[in-house]
């Protein structure tokens, strides 16, 4: 399995609009995407301008299908608006699972 846990910080006061953007890809992950077996979206609890997403992939290409996916490309399209600071990623294997 491989893994991506994105942190993404809103600017002020677009952390709906972020959560909104980030559902849309969730939405068009569970229509589209059978390689994708996890598409989470976390919001902090002491700060509500930060999400973090936790994403699982089933392989290499079920990971670049998504990445190279309209959701992903619409998502980016928007993040100048919405984003504050860079995306921080982190693409690991899994090692555990529970």
């Amino acid at each position: 399995m491989i893994t991506i846990t994105a942190v993404i910080r809103a600017k002020p006061a677009q952390a709906d609009a972020l959560q909104e953007a980030l559902c849309a890809v969730a939405d068009y992950v569970a229509a589209n995407e059978p390689g994708t077996v996890g598409f989470h979206i976390s919001q902090d609890l002491s700060d509500p301008s930060v999400f973090t997403t936790f994403e699982r992939f089933t392989s290499e290409d079920a990971k670049d299908r998504h990445n190279s996916s309209p959701a992903v490309a619409a998502f980016f399209g928007k993040a100048d608006a919405l984003i504050d600071g860079p995306v921080i990623l982190h693409t690991c294997r899994e090692v555990s699972e529970k």
